[in-house]
């Protein structure tokens, strides 16, 4: 890693709901809350706890040389609003295939 950067993944204490449009999208316990240098904190989702219905696959892909490369899905007014890491960096392997979304609710 970069000297001064620093990334952790832990598990989170809080209820995570994700509203967009008054519709919940995902709604959990058992998210993951993931710290990066420079970045706020962004709560992981597994799948399970996520509306994957209602979400459609983008072909936007994204590469975090701390993370790894990031798939996308979209909502039809919301693009690329989700995404998850398929084969993450060993350094964060808790996030794989957990959803994170820009817009997060923490009750």
């Amino acid at each position: 890693m970069t000297t001064g950067h620093r990334i952790t993944v832990e598990p989170g204490d809080r209820h995570v709901r994700v509203v967009r449009d008054g519709r919940v999208l995902a709604e959990s316990d058992r998210a993951l809350v993931l710290h990066e240098t420079g970045c706020p904190a962004r709560w992981y989702i597994p799948p399970e706890d996520v509306r994957l219905d209602l979400l459609t696959p983008s072909a936007t892909h994204t590469y975090c040389p701390f993370k790894g490369t990031a798939s996308y899905w979209s909502l039809p007014d919301a693009p690329d609003l989700v995404w998850a890491y398929p084969d993450p960096k060993p350094a964060v392997a808790a996030i794989k295939d957990h959803l994170c979304f820009y817009e997060v609710e923490v009750d």
